[in-house]
Parts: structure tokens; C-alpha cells; sequence
């Protein structure tokens, strides 16, 4: 009977057994399917590498709604993108965001940002929190890129230990892609970072920000290197080639090729580039590396020009923000004193200024538009503009929107038939064409204040501003960009030349620049913005009160100061203005041609 009962037991302890093995295999083959579910489909709502574990707690999900647009908790499916983030770089109002594909949807902003758990201190579980913001803008950059301005997100959480990314996604898509790769990349300060490099010739021509040299001189370049690295390195180890610098100015770095792609140039598009100097002390020299977004690019930026054509005799240059209202009359005025060639370098406008360069390009103005991203750095985008037009002009004019060149004498010569004064500025240039001394032609300016306006003239600066300054202040130069010094240096107003040649002064009584610098203050208060020249001290900084840079009685703060319209008045000249309403007004509605061109 004792016996049979073990028996019993026995079969009921099995049949338990039998029960558990076959429950642990099915749970263990569904916990496997989890997984693997998980890792194909993003089933987990947080990426969470060994070296943290985001906590999702109530917290974390009023910071994760905290935007309006979709959250990372919607159902993570995110769209693969066309385009890589190839760097970001952390501008003091925004982020840019450099990429490989010129077809851009519309995108938005995504701000990912780790924080220490404040909720329970000592805790190693950050919180996450994700922010969504609008684009400011994207653009072509060159050949192979684009670029995006991203807005600096609405909170700073850098000072509570947070770390934080910058992400792009098409508008109103879900998911996001791998946060625990997006942390690790690192965006570039752009007090320190190698930003752009053309090649010319046997050399490349890199342009640097941070390298704190003397402004306005020739700096020593025994002490820069220039590195190269294949196109799919994206890490400072992977630069491979050293050559060294043969010349060095303020932002501005040449440097020889290396033998292996001076062989061949068209293998230098799109290497990466960057440079060293050499710091510490005579006892220990310290070699330090710089960071760099900057790809080697052609001079011409990818545009296509026909062999053996003729170079055009006049070309302009100018860097502009928010200029779009003032660049038909600049263009279209200059083109009748004989400019052929424009070259727009754009500085971060939000204007729609690429859509009146395509206006004016179709109009056969042959208006070119580059976009420059890099803030504070008129005189380095100068010197990529010369060598961009040293390739199809024989001159180029350096000046700005509100420079108007005006011949005196030659506007008011009479003439039988036709309009006196066309292509002036031409055959001013095209007589120094054939010197052997001559490089840069330079005119001085007359500064015109707003002329008793309170709103901005609707028919333009030349007709609007009719009071200025008795004497002339400071410069504006016309160069042959084959003929500067291989350093490029210039300090806005003019370049420096290769030995042996020098530059001439175009006597007053010839031609003069209005330059209707003092405008109503509805316009003028931009400039306190942000000015576009490196070594030209922002006007909200309490320094160079006293400098020509600045307005005269002006403080630190955007605030009108008294009888502001009719200040910068000592002269009424009213020469261009009559000129322009005798010639080019319509006969019928009196509209001169940049009014009808932009109806």
C-alpha cells in the first residue's frame, strides 16, 4: 500500500515536471520573438545603451509632450532619410546642419536633450526630453551639399548637465532615429573650426575661424600645416595627408597639395580638409589640430563655363543679410555703367532674396547667388569671391547695396542721341586693363544721411536720399583678381596687390561713390544686429565708440536718437537724382525701372 502511494507521487511530480519544462520553453521562445520584435521594429520607446536607462515617469512625459508636434511616444516608425548629417555646427543664435543631398522636403527641428533625474537624486537614470521646432531655412551650399539653420532651442538646459543633440526629420513624421549615435556626434563650435576650402591651382585655400591671428596682416606660416583626409573619414584621426602653408592672413590659409592629388585635381573635390598650428612653448610645441566641416570645392562652385569664352571686363561682388528690397536698383543701375557679372554672397537673409536673383538672373542681369553661412566673415567671403571671379572677369567691384557709382562730368555732357554717361564704369576700368602697374582702381565715397525722410523711399536710395556729408570717408576698390598677393588679404575696402604693382585713386572730379549709409531709421536700426565684417565690432558691444565703423552719437542700443532724419546733412546733392528722373523715368507713371521690374 506504502508502496503503491509512492508509485502515485512519483507519476504527479513527472506529470508537474513534464508541465514546467513545457511552460519555460514557450515563455522563453516568446520572450525571443520580444526581442527580436523589438530590435526590427523599435517596439521599446527608449534607446537605452549600457551607459544610461531613461526612466519613463510622469515627468518625463509632460516633457515629452511638450511640443506640438509628434513626440517620440507616437508609434516609432520613423521615415529613412535621403540625406545625411554630415556636421553640425553650433552658431551662438543657431545650429547649422551641413548635408549630402540637394533635395530637400520640408523638414523640421529635432532637439533631443539627456538630464540628470531631478526627481531622485543620485539616480543614473537621465530623463529625456524632446523638443520639435521649424526651420529656418535650408539652402544649396556647393557641389554635393546643402545646408539647414536650425533655431537654438527654447530652452538651455546645458547648465543643469544636459547633453543634447540636433536631428532632422520631414514635417509631421513620427520616430526617431538612433539616439544613442546622435549623442555621440559631436557639433562644432564656431569659435574654432576649419569652414570652407577652394582649390587654386597647386594649392587649396582653407578658411579658418579661431585662429586668432593679427587682423589686417600677414601672419607667419611656418607654423600651419594643412591635413587631408578621404572622403569618408569623419573623424580627426582620419586625416592622413600634411602639407604646409605658403601663405597666412587673418582667416585665411594656403596650403600646397599633396603631390598625390596635385597629379590629379579633379580627386581633390570633396576631401576633407583641416589645419594645425603650432602651440605651447620652445620647450615643449604643442601641434593642435582644428575642427572642420570644410570639403574641397571648385572655385566656381559646380557652375559650367564655356571654353575659351571671352572674361567679362567688369564684375561686382558684395556680401548682403536682408538686402532683397534694395537689389534691383543696384543691379540694374550698374548694369547700365557697363557691370556684366554679379556675384551675391548671401549671409543667413530671410527675405526670399534668392527669388530676386532668379528674377533678375531671368531678366539677363547674369545675377549669381552663393550662400554663405558663416557670420561675421565679409572680408574671407571677399577673398573667395575673388578667387571665384578671377575665373571669368578681368575686373570685379568690391561694394556694398547702398554704393552707387557717379560720374559727374560724364552725366551731364550732352549728347545727340542716346543716354550720356552708359558703360562708364566700364571704360574707366578697361583703360587701366592693359597697365603694368595698375591692380585696383579705388573711389572715394560720399556718405548721405536720411534727408529729412521718415520712411524708406519708395523709388529708391538715388532718388529718395539727396543730403549728405561735405567730405568724402573712406574707399571702395575695383581689383584684377589675377593680380592680388596669394594671401587674398584684404580689409573690406581694398585687397593687397602682388609686388610690383600698386593701385590707383579716381579723382573726385571724375567719379565718386554715394554711398546712402544713414538711411530712415526704420532701416538703419539692422545694422545693429549684427555687422557682416570680422574685425568691425558688433554695435551692441560698448567698444570703438569713437570709430568711423559707428554712427556718430550712437550708443550700444537700437533706439532713435533725436532729429534722426535730419542728421548727416551738410551738402544737398541732388546730381544723381535729377540725373536718373531726366533719363529713366517713365514717361507715363514716372516709375523708374526697377519699380516696373518688380511689379
Amino acid at each position: 500500500m506504502e508502496a503503491e502511494q509512492r508509485r502515485k507521487r512519483k507519476r504527479v511530480v513527472g506529470r508537474h515536471l513534464h508541465i514546467s519544462s513545457r511552460s519555460f520553453f514557450l515563455c522563453f521562445s516568446f520572450l525571443i520573438f520580444l526581442l527580436f520584435f523589438s530590435s526590427h521594429h523599435h517596439f521599446f520607446l527608449f534607446f537605452t545603451p549600457s551607459t544610461f536607462r531613461p526612466s519613463l515617469t510622469a515627468s518625463t512625459l509632460s516633457l515629452l509632450y511638450s511640443s506640438a508636434s509628434h513626440s517620440i511616444l507616437d508609434p516609432p516608425q520613423p521615415t529613412t532619410p535621403s540625406y545625411t548629417i554630415q556636421h553640425r555646427v553650433l552658431f551662438p543664435d543657431h545650429h547649422l546642419l551641413i548635408l549630402t543631398n540637394h533635395q530637400l522636403h520640408e523638414l523640421e527641428c529635432v532637439y533631443y536633450t539627456l538630464l540628470p533625474n531631478a526627481s531622485s537624486p543620485g539616480s543614473p537614470e537621465p530623463l529625456l526630453h524632446v523638443e520639435v521646432r521649424p526651420v529656418l531655412s535650408t539652402d544649396r551650399y556647393d557641389e554635393s551639399r546643402s545646408i539647414v539653420r536650425c533655431p537654438s532651442p527654447g530652452t538651455n538646459y546645458s547648465a543643469a548637465g544636459g547633453s543634447q543633440a540636433v536631428d532632422l526629420r520631414p514635417r509631421g513624421d513620427v520616430g526617431r532615429r538612433n539616439l544613442g549615435i546622435l549623442m555621440n556626434q559631436t557639433a562644432q563650435s564656431w569659435d574654432r573650426v576649419a569652414y570652407e576650402a577652394t582649390l587654386d591651382g597647386d594649392t587649396v585655400v582653407v578658411f579658418v575661424k579661431g585662429l586668432n591671428l593679427r587682423p589686417h596682416k600677414i601672419s607667419d606660416p611656418t607654423r600651419i600645416r594643412c591635413h587631408f583626409g578621404l572622403k569618408s573619414f569623419h573623424k580627426d584621426n582620419g586625416f592622413l595627408l600634411t602639407t604646409r602653408a605658403v601663405s597666412v592672413a587673418q582667416e585665411v590659409v594656403r596650403c600646397m597639395l599633396p603631390q598625390s592629388i596635385r597629379n590629379n585635381p579633379d580627386k581633390a573635390r570633396g576631401i576633407r580638409v583641416t589645419v594645425s598650428y603650432l602651440g605651447g612653448n620652445v620647450r615643449h610645441p604643442v601641434r593642435a589640430l582644428v575642427p572642420s566641416v570644410a570639403r574641397v570645392s571648385s572655385p566656381g562652385g559646380g557652375r559650367v563655363l564655356k571654353r575659351n569664352r571671352k572674361k567679362y571686363e567688369l564684375c561686382a561682388c558684395t556680401m548682403v543679410w536682408n538686402q532683397a528690397s534694395a537689389l534691383r536698383e543696384w543691379v540694374m543701375y550698374h548694369a547700365w555703367l557697363g557691370v556684366e557679372r554679379w556675384f551675391i554672397y548671401d549671409n543667413n537673409s530671410d527675405d526670399e532674396i534668392d527669388k530676386v536673383v532668379q528674377d533678375l538672373d531671368l531678366q539677363g542681369f547674369n545675377v549669381s547667388r552663393k550662400a554663405w553661412p558663416w557670420i561675421k566673415t565679409q572680408e574671407a567671403g571677399f577673398s573667395h569671391c575673388a578667387l571665384r571671379a578671377r575665373e571669368e572677369c578681368k575686373w570685379v567691384g568690391f561694394f556694398d547695396v547702398d554704393e552707387f557709382f557717379y560720374f559727374p562730368s560724364e552725366f551731364h555732357q550732352p549728347m545727340g542721341k542716346g543716354v550720356p554717361g552708359e558703360n562708364s564704369l566700364r571704360s574707366v576700368v578697361a583703360n587701366f586693363s592693359s597697365s603694368r602697374s595698375i591692380a585696383e582702381i579705388r573711389t572715394a565715397c560720399h556718405s548721405f544721411g536720411p534727408s529729412g525722410l521718415n520712411l524708406p523711399p519708395k523709388q529708391g536710395v538715388t532718388l529718395g536720399y539727396t543730403c549728405r556729408l561735405q567730405s568724402p570717408e573712406r574707399h571702395k576698390s575695383i581689383v584684377r583678381p589675377d593680380l592680388l598677393d596669394i594671401s587674398l588679404l584684404n580689409v573690406v575696402h581694398h585687397f593687397r596687390l602682388r609686388e610690383g604693382f600698386r593701385y590707383h585713386n579716381m579723382p573726385e572730379g571724375t567719379g565718386i561713390i554715394n554711398h546712402y549709409k544713414y538711411q530712415v531709421w526704420e532701416t538703419f536700426k539692422a545694422k545693429f544686429f549684427r555687422r557682416v565684417a570680422t574685425y568691425v565690432v558688433d554695435w551692441q558691444e560698448d567698444q570703438n565708440k569713437g570709430s568711423k565703423d559707428r554712427a556718430p552719437g550712437l550708443g550700444t542700443e537700437a533706439i532713435e536718437p533725436p532729429n534722426w532724419r535730419l542728421q548727416f546733412c551738410e551738402v544737398w546733392d541732388t546730381g544723381l537724382k535729377d540725373f536718373l528722373l531726366s533719363y529713366f523715368a517713365d514717361p507715363a507713371t514716372g516709375l523708374m525701372p526697377w519699380e516696373r521690374s518688380s511689379l
